[in-house]
């Protein structure tokens, strides 16, 4: 069941921008993965926002978000690649892009990060 409204506005991009030639799984992922890498603004700061494996509670941690992962991580879901804040400059993870809140982004990253988080809500699949 979806948990987000329709908008027809979305819809009519993701189909005639992000999974227009899609006939299969791994097109529709692609689709999405080349028009977030071609839209985001990287790098970009954000909050890191994962439920704790010990506790379960929401953890958040300051990143930076460095840009997607490579297309092979990106065939079931969308993940990108942060860096904590004043980590260490080679320690760099995959998260989730659902998982990333952006900050001081400009309109199209909002607007692309948006997109994906509608496509997620709405219950779609690759």
């Amino acid at each position: 069941m979806a948990s987000v409204e329709r908008d027809e506005t979305r819809e009519q991009r993701i189909e005639t921008e992000i999974v227009v030639d899609a006939e299969d799984k791994e097109d529709r992922a692609m689709g999405w993965y080349y028009y977030l890498d071609d839209t985001l603004e990287f790098p970009f700061m954000g909050k890191w926002k994962k439920k704790s494996r010990k506790t379960s509670a929401i953890e958040e941690k300051a990143v930076e978000v460095l840009g997607m992962a490579p297309e092979d991580d990106c065939l079931k879901d969308m993940y990108v690649e942060v860096a904590y804040i004043g980590g260490k400059e080679d320690d760099i993870h995959s998260a989730k892009l659902s998982e990333i809140e952006a900050i001081d982004v400009d309109d199209e990253t909002q607007e692309a990060i948006a997109d994906w988080l509608y496509w997620l809500g709405r219950g779609y699949k690759f």
